[in-house]
């Protein structure tokens, strides 16, 4: 919304520029993470106009539930990765003059080693039985965002979905009632190696896995963002990415700027309008597609090809028909209940003394809205009966460890052991996560589960200085994610993150949202 004090309501009502008024006015973004590397060309129009731009990035899950939320949300647009997310959660159509700014597919991009071996190089068309193929031959892992948090992982998602039933080139419905087509799916997604909530974060991942000399096989994420992740690669002189565009087709991300409606004055639909025409004007389109997306025909020269990994965006690549919404719903559920790599998750959540009061109130406000299934399944993270979950409350010690799965008695009896806790004791989170890996190894061991664990912490924990060398030993590759709460210092979890490539999410102002966004990453 334009925000203006007193005097600028005087500059209204007198008719005056927006920009002769004393305070600058601001204009209120939320975007997608895939945005972020067009963001100078929006706040090169803000400057122009002497208007203050705030850009916030947000998973596209969560910016559909901002849009469907009863109250309209205090943003005056919205910028997610593609406008489904837009039609399956805009229920109260508060999203106005809706246009796309920049195209891209979503696809497979895998090491050039990797994609040599598996005879990908050679130009010959690769089909998702291909990739399959050498899923289940175990010759190739990659890494994709949840289909039920960020668009890249669902665009893959649905892809998948409609290559298993039919020709390819759309998704039947009636997919998602054939068993074989959904075993195939589920085939596919075992290759997941790592999740992520964010393409962004994903592709950092990949860089800093391949600078470190042990790359993942590949990625599943668009076709501009495996050019800025090879564009590092190349100036980092390590092994490109290989773009492989599975026959069948691609989905599609439209990046689609809207405006929210919720009553703001003329002053601020005219600058929307202004900033969705800039950005589609000739000059603007050619610095989008500069950096390897796609434009409307006529609009802007594509990016110049690249065969050395065969990138080429003025290439032809089918597009995946999607059904109408209530069908991708479903599709969505399906994936989150059934069909995704099985997780094993470790949460370790501090009940220690200084949690007494709202801190222990909140922690169990959030596990009931983990494990509660109706609750879950709202934002999409609801478990699956294949999940093991490990519990482990704790203060200066362990306490006593809860274990279980997501079938909906088990979580019941979870949460009800959860609820029974007191907060009280000192504060020792390496102890916890210690005791985690040694609970862990087993299911580590059987290679089915996609591992992570949280550490939740209101406080500074214990130190121990020979925490590095426990998770080497026993939890090596298990990402260790780190939820704060209150105005808890984040230094320690930021350096478990670091250390264990994931990253912290700040619960401080909403610690179901943080143990929502973590459950994106698992």
């Amino acid at each position: 919304m334009i925000r203006r004090a007193l005097a600028a309501l005087v500059c209204a009502v007198v008719g005056l520029a927006l920009a002769s008024c004393s305070k600058a006015p601001a204009f209120h973004i939320v975007a997608g993470s895939e945005q972020k590397s067009l963001e100078p060309i929006v706040l090169d129009f803000c400057r122009q106009k002497h208007v203050e731009c705030q850009i916030d990035y947000k998973g596209s899950l969560d910016i559909g539930l901002m849009l469907d939320s009863d109250a309209p949300p205090d943003v005056d647009a919205v910028w997610p990765a593609s406008g489904i997310w837009i039609q399956l959660y805009d229920t109260h159509h508060r999203v106005k003059d809706l246009r796309s700014i920049a195209q891209s597919p979503v696809v497979l991009g895998v090491r050039m080693s990797k994609a040599r071996e598996l005879g990908w190089t050679s130009g010959a068309p690769v089909r998702m039985n291909d990739i399959l193929q050498a899923v289940t031959s175990h010759k190739l892992s990659f890494l994709m965002t949840s289909a039920t948090q960020s668009n890249s992982g669902a665009s893959a998602y649905l892809a998948m979905l409609a290559a298993s039933f039919g020709d390819g080139s759309r998704l039947d419905p009636a997919a998602l009632d054939d068993q074989a087509a959904l075993d195939k799916v589920k085939a596919l997604l075992a290759g997941v190696a790592r999740s992520s909530g964010s393409s962004g974060w994903l592709g950092d991942l990949y860089l800093r896995t391949a600078n470190e000399g042990h790359p993942y096989d590949g990625m599943w994420n668009y076709e501009f963002m495996l050019k800025e992740t090879n564009d590092q690669l190349r100036q980092a002189g390590k092994e490109l990415l290989y773009a492989v565009y599975p026959a069948e087709g691609s989905a599609y991300a439209d990046a689609p700027l809207g405006y929210v409606d919720h009553g703001q004055p003329k002053a601020t639909k005219d600058f929307f309008d202004g900033l969705q025409a800039y950005l589609l004007s000739h000059d603007s389109q050619a610095k989008v597609a500069a950096d390897g997306r796609r434009t409307a025909p006529g609009m802007a020269a594509p990016a110049p090809p690249e065969p050395d990994w065969n990138f080429n965006p003025a290439r032809t690549v089918p597009s995946v028909s999607l059904p109408e919404p209530p069908v991708i719903l479903r599709a969505l559920s399906l994936y989150q209940g059934v069909l995704r790599r099985p997780s094993l998750t470790v949460l370790c959540l501090d009940f220690s003394g200084s949690m007494s009061g709202d801190g222990e109130t909140q922690l169990k406000a959030a596990m009931s809205t983990l494990f509660t299934p109706g609750e879950a399944s709202r934002s999409l993270i609801q478990w699956s009966p294949a999940d093991h979950i490990i519990i482990i409350p704790f203060d200066a010690t362990p306490r006593t460890v809860i274990e279980g799965d997501g079938d909906a008695q088990s979580q019941a009896s979870m949460l009800a052991q959860v609820n029974a806790q007191e907060a009280d004791g000192g504060t020792d989170m390496y102890a916890c996560a210690t005791e985690g890996f040694r609970r862990m190894a087993p299911y580590l061991a059987s290679g089915k589960y996609l591992p992570a664990m949280v550490l939740m912490t209101d406080g500074r924990s214990d130190e121990s200085s020979s925490f590095e060398g426990v998770w080497r030993s026993q939890g090596h590759e298990v990402p260790i994610f780190g939820v704060t709460f209150g105005d808890a210092q984040k230094d320690q979890l930021n350096r478990v993150a670091d250390m264990t490539r994931s990253r912290v999410f700040d619960g401080g102002k909403n610690l179901s949202e943080a143990f929502r966004s973590a459950r994106g990453y698992n």
